[in-house]
């Protein structure tokens, strides 16, 4: 079993979601989240940071770590276990910009309960859950800052 590990956001700019659609030669095709493989040298948050610029063009800031999740695939050299680490982070602007070498074909901010739906993993959905709570309740302890 290869053993993988890769680091994402949950990403919201005034309460909508940053979600990012995939369409690799119709195989995996999808609404997700944006997360990417750490690379040597990197800590958890740059690597987070990083991938959801390269892949959504977004600028953002680490509000909280939210946890972790799991799961497993047949990749082309075998089975591979990959822990995904993901944070809450807030966007400074409602701007995105799809990958297209990573075959992102669109991208967008969502009410929750539409990027809920949307999203394509079980695994992502529940990320979700956790970082949008996380996210209310900065916003009442007044931590979020509300960006213009």
């Amino acid at each position: 079993m290869i053993e993988a590990t890769s680091c994402g956001g949950v990403v919201i700019f005034r309460g909508k979601i940053l979600l990012l659609y995939k369409n690799f030669r119709h195989k995996y095709e999808g609404w997700v989240l944006p997360k990417g493989t750490v690379e040597e040298g990197e800590s958890h948050k740059e690597t987070a940071l990083r991938e959801v610029q390269e892949e959504a063009g977004a600028q953002c800031e680490i509000m909280k770590y939210v946890g972790k999740s799991h799961y497993t695939f047949d990749g082309a050299e075998g089975i591979v276990s990959k822990d995904v680490y993901w944070y809450l982070m807030q966007a400074d602007s409602f701007f995105s910009k799809p990958q297209r070498e990573e075959f992102f074909l669109d991208s967008g901010y969502y009410k929750y309960h539409e990027a809920y739906h949307l999203l394509k993993f079980a695994n992502e959905r529940k990320i979700l859950e956790q970082a949008y709570e996380e996210y209310q309740e900065l916003r009442k302890c007044k931590v979020w800052k509300n960006k213009k």
